[in-house]
């Protein structure tokens, strides 16, 4: 019989390789299912119990950070994910160990996400007006961010050789999966300024920025983030802004404009539509004007 850490690498091998997921998961879940087999002290598959999951679990909800602070109820649910999908993975295998059915997921609160007002996002994009480099860049930043709803990586990742005339262009997003995002006018516009700008030959749409301008390479995540939470200040808006804010107005607005459900999880590139109906309830703001005009209106 195959030993436990035997088994979780073939499961790791198995999702690269199979199930085409990224290097940064295939990670993520070796750091979980490590935690699991050290905590539990498992040999073999069918010491996988439920008594030893129960054991696990408990030991995740009292489990303190470096601060003193409890593990978040998501956080724990990452490791419960992913040892529910290793005992999956098993049983395809015909290995003998706990049925996955028997693990059920903390119930996990609703995510409260953050979005900008129109008037905050205008004047977001409208904050970078200088001529130079660095601003027509900053510019064409929040302006691809909001009319595409990448995510701050898949931002990073996009080459400068794309046809923006057409205003579509192809991104590969989590799980390597592929998905169509589209430019808006005002996007082509600032684009085009921005690259006619660039004198270098950085195959990277978005480049780092030194002394004098100079093109440093690829930027990186940490860099946009400094730059919108930066644009934000600038712009009046005193909340702490990440680029997943701009993702969150970009699906938001499409909502309130009339779009469906199923067409903005395709543009946000979730895999399941339970992930995009988290922005349904931002949505019903339009509810209170119909309460306000319609409710009781017979009353004197």
């Amino acid at each position: 019989m195959a030993r436990i850490h035997e088994l979780v690498d073939d499961y790791l091998a198995y999702l690269e390789v199979e199930r085409n997921r990224s290097i940064k998961t295939r990670d993520n879940y070796g750091r979980y299912l490590a935690v699991f087999v050290e905590l539990t002290g498992i040999k073999k598959p069918e010491d996988i119990t439920a008594e030893a999951v129960r054991k696990f679990r408990l030991e995740l909800a009292r489990r303190k950070g470096a601060r003193g602070e409890l593990m978040k109820k998501i956080t724990q649910s990452y490791y419960v994910i992913a040892l529910r999908n290793f005992l999956k993975y098993l049983a395809k295998r015909d290995v003998a160990a706990l049925s996955p059915e028997k693990i059920e997921l903390p119930k996990i609160a609703r995510r409260q996400i953050e979005t900008l007002e129109y008037a905050e996002m205008e004047r977001l994009l409208a904050v970078s007006k200088g001529e130079d480099l660095r601003s027509l860049r900053d510019k064409a930043i929040l302006e691809t961010l909001f009319s595409t709803g990448l995510r701050v990586s898949e931002l990073c990742s996009l080459d400068r050789y794309m046809d923006i005339d057409r205003g579509e262009f192809t991104v590969r997003g989590k799980g390597e999966k592929l998905r169509v995002a589209f430019l808006g006018e005002g996007t082509k516009v600032a684009l085009k300024r921005y690259l006619a700008k660039r004198s270098d030959a950085d195959a990277a749409m978005f480049v780092s920025l030194g002394p004098k301008n100079k093109v440093l390479g690829r930027i990186i995540p940490r860099a946009v983030e400094r730059l919108v939470d930066r644009s934000a200040r600038k712009a009046g808006i005193m909340k702490k802004i990440h680029p997943h804010e701009l993702r969150h107005s970009f699906a938001t607005d499409l909502l309130l404009n009339g779009a469906d459900l199923r067409s903005v999880q395709e543009l946000l590139g979730h895999a399941n539509i339970s992930t995009t109906q988290i922005y349904t309830h931002l949505t019903n703001k339009e509810l209170r004007e119909v309460h306000r005009s319609f409710h009781g209106r017979r009353r004197k």
